[in-house]
This record gives C-alpha cells, structure tokens and sequence, in this order.
C-alpha cells in the first residue's frame, strides 16, 4: 500500500464505501477527530503503570476504530455497513460502565474538580479525555443533522470518555 495516492490532493477525500466528500465534511470531522483520539490514547498506553489501566486503553482503542468506521459510512450505506460489519452497541458502553464501577471500587474518586497534570500518565489521559469529548460533540451534530443511524455510538463515546477520567485518577492513585 502506498503512503499517498494523490486523490485527496484537491480537498477531498473518500469514505467507507467509496462516496468522495470535503475533507472539511462534518463526518470527517467526526472520525478525525475519533483518529486523534485513538492515536493520543496510544501515547496514554505507553505512560500508564498499571497493567488494567493499560488493557483498558487498548480495548477503547479497537472499540474507536469500530466507532470510526461507523461514521465514516453515510446513511443510505448504512444496511450495508451492518452486513458485513459489527456496529457499535449498548451493550460495548455497558461493558465499559461495568469498568468504571470496578475501578471506583479500588480508587477514591474526587468530589470536586480536579486539575489535570498530577502526572505524565494521567495528564494524557485526560488530554485523550478531551478529545474524545469533542469526537462525541461532532457526533452529535450529525445526529442532529439526521446523519448518524446508531445512537449507540453517542452512548459508548460518553462512556469511553468517562472511562478515560476514571482510569486517569485510578493512575494517579499509584
């Protein structure tokens, strides 16, 4: 595979199912913004100490790809996305939640806000954090553009960036 191919050389690019859009398109925006996510996570697994906090990390990062080819498909492909693809679900943010509860069991979690930066590891954590929020924000503007089909993606984003602050503070914790 080559490293470029010069057809996004004018501003545009192709999603999932070959259909040619802006580069500036709002579901690019949505699965760019889920890439530099999943790439800041990386940075995340390679600071953290623990080994769940780690495990962790990685699934969300798999989970981010499924995330990313969902909204890189428009609607009218959607049938054919789920045919040959496995959609986000519920039940992948229940998982999650179930994590969330489990590390809250072992970590005292603040009552107030709290200033990111105790260290290397948490801090990018919670940068990893961020840019998932504005990943879910540009989500769900294509939502509110009638132009995401499976609301399980807002819910797992939700999650996942719940689970980002719960595992920063689970590092700090030491």
């Amino acid at each position: 595979m080559k490293t470029f191919g010069k057809k996004g050389d004018k501003g545009e690019t192709s999603l999932l199912f070959g259909q040619r859009v802006s580069k500036c398109d709002p579901r690019c925006e949505a699965y760019g913004t889920i890439d530099e996510a999943v790439s800041s996570l990386g940075m995340a697994r390679n600071l953290v100490k623990k080994d769940k906090t780690r495990d962790a990390i990685l699934k969300v990062q798999k989970a981010l790809f499924m995330v990313s080819a969902e909204l890189a498909t428009k609607c009218e492909d959607y049938e054919k996305f789920i045919s040959r693809f496995q959609p986000v679900t519920t039940a992948m943010a229940n998982d999650l939640e179930r994590l969330i509860v489990e590390i809250e069991g072992e970590v005292e979690m603040p009552e107030a806000f709290i200033v990111p930066g105790a260290s290397l590891a948490s801090a990018s954590l919670d940068m990893a954090r961020t840019i998932l929020r504005r990943a879910e924000r540009r989500a769900c503007a294509l939502k509110d553009m009638g132009e995401l089909r499976n609301e399980a993606i807002l819910q797992y984003l939700n999650r996942a960036a719940d689970l980002l602050f719960t595992l920063a503070r689970y590092e700090e914790a030491g």
